[in-house]
């Protein structure tokens, strides 16, 4: 019979997660919402991180908390580790570098892989939680180099910004769906030549499937990165027939 080692109290939580410090809701889909997975997951807070100080303010005072945190996840056993802010792309590189695991810091992650899926003549669509605070330090974070995006941001979408950059508590499910479709709507009206679309922030997958009805595109996201890395680091044994 194999043997197996302990060392830890608990196991299973093949993926870790950093979360920023929030009290907003976290709807199914959400990445700081355990249900939205298949698989079990362990989560990190770093204390202090808000979605102001991480998205509005690139505060790089935050670097130092946030490897901490990757590097406890990795001590508790995690294969992999993913954060909750598409914004944290600016510290892909240091995240990546301080750990032996692999690290996703963003879905933005993603685009040199869509890049190269759709046709040459489309390219990728950006939805944001926030525009204007979304910089080429971020794109280069997340190796976004010579590739076509365009980018469409939640800015003046008043129920998404005071709920997930502002903090607030209470969450109209519908206000903030709508706010996500008009965007997505706006998105591909500007940009027709938009071939697919990345969600940027990981509290929009809960509506990707009513992005997904309004555009009729591929949408890819955070939650569809977190699956992916856990197929590469979890993987199957295959059964069936020869």
């Amino acid at each position: 019979m194999a043997r197996v080692y302990g060392g830890r109290t608990n196991y299973g939580e093949v993926m870790g997660i950093i979360m920023l410090e929030t009290r907003f809701p976290r709807l199914p889909g959400d990445v700081g919402n355990a249900s939205t997975f298949a698989f079990p997951v362990r989560y990190k807070v770093v204390k202090g991180a808000s979605s102001q100080r991480v998205v509005k303010e690139a505060d790089q005072a935050l670097l130092p908390p946030f490897i901490e945190a990757a590097r406890e996840l990795e001590k508790e056993g995690v294969s992999a580790i993913a954060t909750s802010c598409g914004f944290l792309a600016v510290f892909q590189r240091e995240l990546a570098d301080a750990v032996n695991v692999p690290l996703f810091s963003s879905s933005l992650l993603q685009a040199p892989l869509v890049s190269a899926v759709i046709n040459k003549k489309q390219q990728i669509g950006i939805l944001t939680a926030r525009a204007q605070s979304l910089t080429e330090k971020h794109f280069a974070g997340a190796g976004i180099s010579g590739i076509p995006y365009a980018v469409v941001g939640m800015d003046d979408a008043p129920e998404f910004t005071g709920v997930f950059i502002e903090g607030k508590q209470e969450l109209d499910i519908e206000k903030c769906r709508q706010e996500i479709i008009g965007a997505a709507k706006e998105l591909t009206r500007l940009h027709p030549t938009v071939g697919a679309v990345i969600m940027e922030c990981t509290n929009m997958p809960p509506f990707a499937k009513d992005v997904q009805g309004a555009v009729k595109l591929p949408v890819f996201d955070m939650v569809t990165l977190i699956n992916y890395a856990f197929s590469a680091v979890v993987r199957k044994e295959y059964t069936g027939l020869m």
